[in-house]
């Protein structure tokens, strides 16, 4: 597979951003401008989606993590802090599972350990009938309301949708059946490193039981429970996100902030 698009700015550290489903580099927009002071951002395009939307989507969470592993490995990326959001959860933990001593830190937002999500809005084959009879940009629309505390009505809204509706429907698809096939439990007492767990205590995607199930699990683990929001915290709170990552971030790993 070629390289994935991604964006990139600023030096020092180099710190990983990988979206979740129908995702984007674009949604992290924010977060490299407020770190690329301190930090080398990148922030891949997952097969598919976002500007990537003409590669093939991967039907695999194993898959999509050794997408982001080759994009660094041709970036000559080494070692790295990585942040993984909701999917892109899911897809760190395998990334840090296959290369822990590549994986500095690593931060699980919005996400857990298990891709069948259980409790989640409504189940993963209702979403899949509904994107087969909708198309991918009613799904995004619809979707991503969840994702939001205020629902369509949220600032970063439109942002979502419009980033989300880029995404082939195959990619949209496999992304699917990947979560839904995927289960990363028996891999949490190996992933070492320094762990941060973010959550929106409103999250209808992910419920508390997924977030314990990683707070209880992990070897170095912290929590950080986000009052008043849900799926999408970055863009619903931006300032107290980057706030607590930035917190995390400046323990020991030598920043130039």
């Amino acid at each position: 597979m070629p390289n994935l698009p991604y964006l990139r700015s600023g030096s020092g550290p180099v710190l990983v951003l990988v979206h979740g489903y129908l995702g984007g580099a674009a949604q992290w927009q924010s977060e490299i401008d407020a770190f690329g002071g301190g930090y080398d951002v990148i922030a891949p395009n997952l097969p598919g989606f976002g500007t990537a939307a003409g590669l093939p989507g991967c039907s695999t969470i194993a898959a999509m993590a050794e997408a982001v592993l080759d994009l660094l490995d041709s970036l000559n990326v080494p070692e790295f802090i990585l942040m993984g959001h909701s999917m892109g959860g899911m897809i760190a933990q395998e990334m840090a599972a296959t290369r822990p001593a590549a994986v500095q830190k690593l931060i699980l937002y919005g996400t857990g350990p298990l891709g069948l999500m259980p409790d989640r809005f409504e189940p993963i084959t209702v979403s899949r009938e509904r994107l087969l009879s909708d198309g991918v940009a009613k799904t995004i629309a619809r979707i991503g309301a969840t994702w939001f505390k205020a629902g369509d009505t949220a600032r970063g809204y439109p942002l979502l949708t419009q980033i989300g509706a880029q995404a082939s429907p195959q990619a949209a698809l496999a992304a699917l059946q990947a979560m839904a096939e995927w289960d990363g439990r028996q891999a949490l007492p190996r992933l070492t490193m320094p762990t941060l767990v973010v959550w929106g205590d409103s999250d209808r995607s992910y419920r508390w039981p997924q977030v314990e199930s990683l707070w209880t699990n992990l070897p170095n683990v912290r929590l950080s429970v986000v009052p008043g929001a849900a799926h999408a915290v970055h863009l619903e709170k931006p300032a107290l996100f980057q706030s607590l990552i930035r917190d995390f971030l400046q323990e020991g790993c030598g920043a130039n902030e």
